[in-house]
Protein backbone atom coordinates (compact mmCIF):
# COMPACT_ATOMS: atom_id res chain seq x y z
CA UNK A 1 0.00 0.00 0.00
CA UNK A 2 1.55 3.19 -1.22
CA UNK A 3 0.82 6.42 1.77
CA UNK A 4 0.30 9.54 1.40
CA UNK A 5 3.11 12.25 2.72
CA UNK A 6 2.25 14.92 4.65
CA UNK A 7 3.51 17.52 4.38
CA UNK A 8 5.43 19.14 7.98
CA UNK A 9 7.25 22.59 8.61
CA UNK A 10 10.53 23.10 9.93
CA UNK A 11 8.85 23.18 13.31
CA UNK A 12 5.60 21.16 14.92
CA UNK A 13 4.25 20.63 17.90
CA UNK A 14 4.15 17.01 18.95
CA UNK A 15 2.37 14.88 21.07
CA UNK A 16 3.34 12.08 23.76
CA UNK A 17 -0.51 10.99 23.83
CA UNK A 18 0.70 7.66 26.11
CA UNK A 19 2.42 9.48 28.67
CA UNK A 20 -0.08 12.49 28.74
CA UNK A 21 2.14 15.24 27.53
CA UNK A 22 0.92 17.77 24.64
CA UNK A 23 1.70 20.24 22.69
CA UNK A 24 5.37 19.97 22.60
CA UNK A 25 7.56 22.29 20.09
CA UNK A 26 9.72 20.01 18.41
CA UNK A 27 12.55 21.16 15.64
CA UNK A 28 12.16 18.85 12.59
CA UNK A 29 16.12 18.21 11.81
CA UNK A 30 16.23 16.11 8.28
CA UNK A 31 20.31 16.30 8.95
CA UNK A 32 19.79 14.66 12.20
CA UNK A 33 19.68 10.69 11.71
CA UNK A 34 17.61 9.45 14.77
CA UNK A 35 15.22 11.55 17.36
CA UNK A 36 15.95 13.04 20.18
CA UNK A 37 14.16 14.10 23.39
CA UNK A 38 14.65 16.27 26.37
CA UNK A 39 15.32 13.70 29.12
CA UNK A 40 16.28 14.19 33.21
CA UNK A 41 17.16 11.50 35.99
CA UNK A 42 18.08 9.47 33.70
CA UNK A 43 19.64 6.21 35.56
CA UNK A 44 20.13 2.46 34.86
CA UNK A 45 19.81 -0.55 37.19
CA UNK A 46 18.94 -4.11 37.09
CA UNK A 47 18.41 -3.88 33.27
CA UNK A 48 16.18 -1.51 33.18
CA UNK A 49 16.68 2.08 32.54
CA UNK A 50 14.70 5.02 34.40
CA UNK A 51 13.90 8.92 33.31
CA UNK A 52 11.83 11.79 32.80
CA UNK A 53 11.13 13.28 30.25
CA UNK A 54 12.08 17.56 30.20
CA UNK A 55 12.80 18.61 33.61
CA UNK A 56 11.31 21.15 36.52
CA UNK A 57 11.99 24.18 34.21
CA UNK A 58 10.16 22.91 31.61
CA UNK A 59 6.46 23.62 31.54
CA UNK A 60 5.76 20.06 29.91
CA UNK A 61 7.55 18.65 33.06
CA UNK A 62 5.06 15.80 34.72
CA UNK A 63 7.54 14.02 37.15
CA UNK A 64 6.58 10.81 35.85
CA UNK A 65 9.18 8.23 35.84
CA UNK A 66 9.90 5.84 32.73
CA UNK A 67 10.83 2.59 32.95
CA UNK A 68 11.86 0.07 30.40
CA UNK A 69 14.00 -3.04 29.80
CA UNK A 70 13.31 -2.03 25.85
CA UNK A 71 16.41 0.18 25.50
CA UNK A 72 20.02 0.61 23.73
CA UNK A 73 22.93 2.52 23.45
CA UNK A 74 23.55 5.32 20.38
CA UNK A 75 26.70 7.06 19.52
CA UNK A 76 25.59 10.77 18.14
CA UNK A 77 27.56 13.20 16.42
CA UNK A 78 27.57 16.95 16.72
CA UNK A 79 28.19 19.41 14.16
CA UNK A 80 30.82 19.45 15.75
CA UNK A 81 32.45 16.71 15.67
CA UNK A 82 31.86 15.91 19.14
CA UNK A 83 30.51 12.46 19.94
CA UNK A 84 28.09 11.34 22.90
CA UNK A 85 27.00 8.25 23.96
CA UNK A 86 23.03 8.42 24.57
CA UNK A 87 20.54 5.82 25.69
CA UNK A 88 17.88 5.18 23.65
CA UNK A 89 13.85 4.23 23.83
CA UNK A 90 10.84 4.05 21.76
CA UNK A 91 8.67 6.09 22.46
CA UNK A 92 4.88 6.81 20.98
CA UNK A 93 4.72 10.72 19.19
CA UNK A 94 1.64 11.99 17.14
CA UNK A 95 2.77 14.41 14.60
CA UNK A 96 -0.22 16.23 12.80
CA UNK A 97 -2.67 13.15 13.62
CA UNK A 98 0.05 10.81 12.29
CA UNK A 99 1.28 8.44 15.36
CA UNK A 100 4.38 6.65 15.20
CA UNK A 101 6.80 4.82 17.86
CA UNK A 102 10.39 5.21 17.10
CA UNK A 103 13.55 5.47 19.08
CA UNK A 104 14.46 8.83 20.58
CA UNK A 105 17.96 9.44 21.94
CA UNK A 106 17.39 10.56 25.47
CA UNK A 107 19.65 14.16 26.04
CA UNK A 108 19.66 17.40 28.67
CA UNK A 109 18.30 19.35 25.60
CA UNK A 110 17.70 22.37 28.29
CA UNK A 111 19.64 24.76 26.82
CA UNK A 112 18.16 24.02 22.69
CA UNK A 113 15.34 26.17 21.75
CA UNK A 114 12.98 22.61 21.52
CA UNK A 115 12.68 20.39 23.73
CA UNK A 116 12.11 17.49 21.01
CA UNK A 117 14.27 17.37 17.91
CA UNK A 118 12.44 15.21 15.14
CA UNK A 119 14.99 12.98 12.94
CA UNK A 120 15.15 10.96 9.69
CA UNK A 121 13.84 7.69 11.49
CA UNK A 122 10.67 9.78 11.81
CA UNK A 123 10.31 11.37 8.61
CA UNK A 124 11.05 8.99 6.46
CA UNK A 125 8.14 7.65 4.24
CA UNK A 126 5.70 9.57 6.04
CA UNK A 127 6.48 12.74 5.95
CA UNK A 128 8.06 15.81 3.72
CA UNK A 129 9.27 19.26 5.41
CA UNK A 130 8.74 22.47 3.63
CA UNK A 131 10.95 24.06 5.38
CA UNK A 132 9.53 27.76 4.38
CA UNK A 133 6.80 26.72 6.94
CA UNK A 134 6.42 26.20 10.67
CA UNK A 135 3.49 24.59 12.71
CA UNK A 136 1.50 23.53 10.30
CA UNK A 137 -0.75 22.56 13.00
CA UNK A 138 -0.15 25.27 15.82
CA UNK A 139 0.13 25.12 18.97
CA UNK A 140 -2.57 24.68 20.92
CA UNK A 141 -4.38 22.83 18.02
CA UNK A 142 -3.48 19.11 18.02
CA UNK A 143 -6.41 17.31 18.29
CA UNK A 144 -7.25 13.66 19.02
CA UNK A 145 -6.22 11.12 16.59
CA UNK A 146 -9.10 8.81 16.26
CA UNK A 147 -6.41 6.76 14.07
CA UNK A 148 -5.48 3.31 15.10
CA UNK A 149 -2.97 3.00 12.64
CA UNK A 150 1.22 3.34 14.65
CA UNK A 151 3.90 3.67 12.22
CA UNK A 152 6.84 1.45 13.53
CA UNK A 153 10.36 2.66 12.73
CA UNK A 154 13.82 2.26 14.38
Amino acid sequence: MIRQLTVIGNTEVVTFRELGIYNVPARIDTGARTSSVWASKIDENDGKVQFTLFDERSKYYTGEIIETRDFGHRDVSSSNGHVERRYAVKLLINILGRNVRATFTLANRSAQAYPVLVGRNILRSKFVVDVARENVLSKGQQRPNKQLLIDEVE
